[in-house]
């Protein structure tokens, strides 16, 4: 005999499902399925949700779960969870918890020992970095920038070094002011700026820094995600140039072990490069 899966006395589990970035085709059968069965889904905005359900000819109660209110929505949402029930949570696009809400969600479920499940589907940072053409072995996400000049500059630097292919969420009306200050901070290096993934008006354009900055000058519109080229290797210093070094080192009144080591750990080359660097030059 059959049960209904929301009365069957099954344990209660929140669930966090990938919703379509833009074309409603990307929906998964086991998403559809999750939102169907749901005694609740908690969505970021009800209204986009709700287009979403009808589309599926599904009816469910929601309620509003957002970046202001996740902090006091989270506990009489696990305490339905605790209580056998089937919490679905959704964000307008996307994968909860990727710069939306979802995070403290499943962070409080798990301190409290609740099942947490998740629906794979989009992600705009993986669809943009997967049709950029950059690096994909080694990427950070970094989501949205800070909105004023100086902390998202030193956000900036604190990146410029970093070898992995990076990835930000753009705001349409920021696109230009956030590239030059990428191009800025990161020189002008290869990137791809992604704008209405899987819509109708897909784009994507790869330039570098400052030429991508001076297009979206012109008006960005749509949904937008930045990808850029990781900081490239530092080139190996010259074994002629770590001779000097400790020679300058020594002449300074340093011991030579001394300066050797120093060297050695400034530069990031082993210690026995540099004494073979000194070996050469006499």
């Amino acid at each position: 005999m059959e049960t209904d899966s929301k009365t069957s006395g099954e344990h209660g589990r929140l669930i966090i499902v990938a919703t379509p970035i833009g074309n409603l085709a990307d929906l998964s059968p086991r998403a559809a399925r999750a939102l169907a069965e749901a005694d609740i889904v908690a969505a970021e905005d009800t209204r986009r949700t709700r287009v979403l359900l009808d589309s599926l000819g599904v009816s469910v109660p929601m309620t509003s779960v957002h970046d202001h209110n996740e902090d006091r929505r989270a506990g009489p949402l696990l305490d339905r969870v605790a209580a056998g029930q089937r919490v679905v949570v959704v964000t307008d696009a996307g994968t909860p918890g990727l710069a939306d809400p979802g995070f403290v969600l499943v962070r409080e479920a798990r301190a409290r020992g609740l099942a947490v499940e998740a629906v794979p589907g989009p992600a705009a940072a993986l669809q943009a970095l997967v049709l950029s053409g950059l690096p994909m072995d080694r990427f950070a996400f970094e989501g949205f920038l800070p909105r004023k000049s100086g902390p998202r500059a030193r956000r900036l630097a604190e990146l410029a070094a970093d070898p992995r292919t990076l990835v930000f969420y753009v705001a349409p009306h920021r696109a230009a002011e956030d590239l030059a200050a990428m191009a800025e901070a990161f020189g002008d290096r290869p990137a791809a700026l992604a704008r209405e993934l899987t819509k109708l008006h897909e784009e994507v354009w790869t330039a570098g820094l400052a030429t991508l900055a001076e297009r979206a000058a012109a008006g960005v519109r749509g949904e937008v995600t930045v990808v850029v080229t990781g900081a490239p290797e530092p080139a190996a210093p010259e074994v002629a140039d770590l001779a000097v070094r400790v020679a300058g080192l020594v002449a300074a009144g340093m011991d030579k072990k001394e300066a050797t080591a120093a060297v050695a750990k400034a530069a990031g080359v082993p210690r026995r490069a540099v004494y073979q660097a000194l070996l050469d030059a006499g």
